[in-house]
């Protein structure tokens, strides 16, 4: 999964996962949880969440990157799971990946996309800036409250779920 030495950032694709990914991707995934950067994610879900999923692949078809949307909310997606292989960091292969991410997220009729994360500066110079607490109305805070997806509760910021997110700072993107 490393590029070869002259590689260029042309030199991967990103396409639609599909359910033969699914263990790549929880193998890419894997060191990113052992570090407690990423949350671990049952291969169920994972399974589940297949066709929220872009995977960045290089020539010989191994999996070097990925990442997810998921809709929360009728204007409101995040960006899930995104993950590049340490030997492609610096490649745009994360730059694609949201790129992917965020058409799709068009296409949906989406207009805001939230991540909490680590890379601020990544996010930043794709447009995402920092949020405070309260970013809905009461109306919709009130739906996306009954959500058992702890993602939402991230974005919510709610209490519960503070342990996960310590370290990592909330963004969004208006798109």
């Amino acid at each position: 999964m490393t590029p070869p030495q002259d590689a260029h950032p042309a030199e991967f694709t990103v396409r639609p996962a599909r359910t033969s990914d699914v263990r790549g991707i929880q193998a890419l995934l894997e060191p990113f949880v052992q570090r407690r950067i990423l949350l671990g994610k049952d291969l169920v879900v994972l399974y589940e969440a297949t066709q929220q999923f872009l995977i960045a692949e290089d020539a010989n078809g191994d999996i070097i990157g990925c990442g997810a949307l998921h809709v929360m909310w009728e204007d409101l997606g995040e960006v899930r799971t995104l993950i590049v292989a340490d030997g492609w960091l610096h490649h745009g292969v994360g730059r694609a990946i949201v790129e992917g991410l965020e058409a799709n997220a068009r296409a949906l009729g989406l207009t805001r996309l939230f991540c909490l994360t680590f890379e601020v500066d990544f996010f930043t110079r794709r447009g995402f800036e920092q949020i405070g607490e309260q970013v809905v109305d009461p109306d919709v805070y009130s739906q996306l409250i009954r959500s058992p997806d702890e993602g939402v509760a991230e974005f919510l910021d709610l209490a519960h779920v503070k342990p996960n997110t310590l370290g990592n700072t909330r963004m969004l993107k208006r798109l």
